[in-house]
């Protein structure tokens, strides 16, 4: 999968080539604000890896975090929430 970004204001979560195939960021950058990257490993799989966000201080931020681990239980039992892997590949990004 790769890297993952998260809408700041939506909580909404993309991977780069979804925001690149989208038109809303450069091949070899990060896309522009409200998009933020989520902090985690560069090559990091939905297969090992949960994607989270939790909204603090009026906007949304995102982690990964190894699946059925300590640290994932911790953060859900925090208020985290995990990100539907569907709800991350069906994303619908409109070109802006």
């Amino acid at each position: 999968m790769g890297l993952f970004f998260i809408d700041t204001n939506s909580g909404q979560v993309a991977t780069h080539r979804q925001l690149i195939d989208a038109g809303i960021s450069p091949d070899s950058d990060d896309p522009p604000r409200p998009w933020h990257r989520v902090r985690g490993n560069l090559d990091s799989s939905t297969m090992w890896y949960a994607v989270l966000r939790k909204r603090t201080n009026g906007i949304f931020i995102g982690t990964l975090v190894f699946r059925h681990s300590d640290h994932h239980a911790s953060l859900l039992k925090d208020g985290w929430e995990e990100v539907d892997v569907d709800a991350i590949r069906d994303v619908d990004l409109q070109r802006r």
